[in-house]
């Protein structure tokens, strides 16, 4: 086989599984999901996208496509927080807190 015929196969094994990743995530789309979108597209504020980790890298994904799609988002990392970062948090924004793999051993200031 030739190097061009194995990434062929490469990219199209890997799009696959991504196809199967988003089919899995069908379920999810479900009265919690609506709920959340209601409560985003009701906001007076801001979307604050929060997270750590790899789910903070996310989070940052997210806050900056919601932000270039037109709905006010940004992102705060849950331990600069407590430095400063929360004063730019308002009671009308709404907070989107992405998880962690594992529970935290002590709480966030963010999300007391």
């Amino acid at each position: 086989m030739s190097q061009s015929s194995d990434l062929i196969q490469s990219a199209q094994r890997t799009i696959r599984l991504e196809l199967q990743a988003v089919e899995g995530l069908l379920p999810h789309i479900d009265a919690d999901f609506v709920r959340a979108c209601e409560m985003i597209l009701a906001s007076k504020g801001r979307v604050v996208v929060v997270g750590m980790g790899k789910s903070g890298h996310v989070g940052n994904k997210i806050a900056a496509t919601l932000a270039s799609t037109g709905t006010t988002a940004f992102f705060v990392h849950p331990a600069e927080a407590s430095h400063g970062d929360m004063g730019m948090i308002t009671r009308d924004d709404v907070i989107l807190a992405s998880p962690t793999p594992a529970p935290p051993t002590k709480s966030s200031p963010c999300c007391p």
